[in-house]
């Protein structure tokens, strides 16, 4: 064969030898044991994050996917090899129907604004190639999910943005005024980013739709009403649900997710391709790239395929205690969202709400609750989000936390130290400079200090 050497260009050859670290294995393993002790999960306790429904992921689901017969199986083999894996794709969307009242779904979207931009894009073709229009605006009230803004924007939509009533509910004489011929599609979060369910869905569908709009349904809280309700039945033309949200698959750290698109009967011919289709002839399954009108693919393959699995499993074991789930995050978050009202430390400005509730602290910034709470062991809600109200803390408890946790929640919550955090690895950090000057390696920071070389 020869020296593999001899095959490198000679400016390529490196002329002295790499300057590896040069540590013990015991150290090696000291050093990621212990980062692996900094480290904070559901499966450690509670994780309030408001709307990202943070809620304990089933063992079980991790033990099927890490089977070898999910392992080793690949996206280019022969349909004919795979049909199992295509079954779990095909009822998998079949169950995403009936619990959101849709007629056909995809599960190519990789993650929830992924979804967002995929319905975007499927709205904008049916119109244009429907229609003939080339309509500029989304409408997206203040209490929507954050990403909306954004999708519709990539999408190439001008964002109109409408306010909120004294309920928190969309304003519906503001929508009056803004909704026009112009108007593509109006992005609702049901319940909303307050916790709050917007009541007068049913009249705000008719409104978008006498205007010729699609009603657009962001599924991150769908938490909150599976079992009890489906966006189909209100009027909603195109979902996006978040497998790594309501369906108990991990978050991972911003992927893997999954954001499954589901759309009424009109819109079906636009979804990505492949389909997975079912041959009652032949019984088999099989992927259909035969529409003409669909927007194409938005991701390699079919989705992230062991997410769907998790999610699949997730809906098996649950079966009709489905809408306990909704049930239970509705009652966790009233709790304490009494107990903190009752505490006298919070104010509680939306008080109707469902899974997850908005607090104002009295005597403290969010950020010095938010810092306290890592002091005690314990992971902070999302903080000044949504903008509309003052020093917000979003407080999402999932229906999978036990009631002493959370008590344990509220314990810290009440007993806010100004000065922390004191115990975790690092104190404040100065976040505008970070996010303005990042710092991502040790190189670098060897640089940017000037003691590199």
């Amino acid at each position: 064969i020869g020296n593999p050497e001899d095959e490198i260009p000679p400016n390529l050859r490196r002329k002295d030898l790499p300057e590896l670290p040069q540590v013990t294995e015991v150290e090696v393993v000291r050093h990621y044991t212990r980062l692996s002790q900094m480290n904070y999960g559901v499966d450690l306790g509670i994780y309030p994050l408001g709307s990202c429904t943070m809620k304990y992921n089933p063992k079980i689901s991790e033990k099927i996917s890490r089977d070898r017969r999910v392992q080793e199986v690949h996206p280019l083999q022969d349909e004919r090899t795979v049909q199992g894996s295509l079954r779990i794709m095909y009822e998998f969307e079949e169950f995403l129907c009936k619990l959101t009242g849709m007629d056909a779904f995809t599960l190519q979207p990789s993650a929830g604004a992924h979804g967002e931009f995929t319905g975007l894009l499927i709205i904008r073709k049916y119109l244009k190639e429907e229609r003939g229009e080339s309509r500029k605006e989304v409408i997206i009230p203040d209490t929507a999910h954050g990403t909306n803004p954004a999708s519709a924007a990539m999408a190439g939509y001008k964002v109109i943005v409408i306010p909120s009533d004294e309920e928190g509910c969309v304003d519906i004489e503001a929508l009056k005024e803004v909704v026009s011929k112009e108007t593509a599609a109006l992005m609702l979060t049901n319940p909303n980013t307050l916790g709050v369910f917007e009541k007068n869905v049913r009249e705000i569908s008719e409104i978008v739709h006498e205007v010729g709009g699609l009603m657009y349904y962001d599924g991150a809280n769908l938490n909150a009403i599976i079992g009890k309700a489906r966006p189909g039945d209100m009027g909603f033309d195109v979902v996006h649900l978040n497998l790594h949200k309501t369906f108990s698959t991990p978050h991972g750290g911003g992927g893997p997710g999954s954001g499954p698109i589901g759309v009424k009967y009109f819109l079906e011919e636009y979804l990505p391709v492949p389909r997975i289709r079912y041959d009652e002839k032949e019984k088999r399954y099989f992927l259909d790239y035969s529409s003409k009108k669909t927007i194409g693919k938005v991701r390699t393959f079919y989705g992230n395929f062991s997410v769907i699995l998790k999610a699949y499993v997730y809906v098996l074991l649950m079966g009709r205690y489905l809408k306990e789930v909704a049930e239970l995050s509705v009652i966790n978050s009233n709790y304490l969202m009494k107990k903190l009202l009752e505490s006298g430390e919070y104010e509680v400005k939306f008080k109707s709400v469902m899974h997850e509730f908005v607090a104002t602290p009295k005597n403290w910034r969010a950020m010095d609750v938010a810092k306290s709470l890592l002091d005690k062991g314990v992971h902070a809600p999302t903080v000044y989000f949504p903008l509309l109200v003052k020093e917000a803390m979003m407080v999402e408890p999932t229906e999978t936390e036990p009631k002493y946790e959370l008590d344990r929640f509220y314990d810290a919550m009440t007993s806010v130290e100004k000065d922390s955090p004191r115990n975790t690895s690092i104190d404040r950090l100065d976040e505008v400079k970070a996010a303005r000057n990042p710092i991502l390696s040790w190189r670098m920071y060897l640089e940017k200090s000037g003691t590199s070389g």
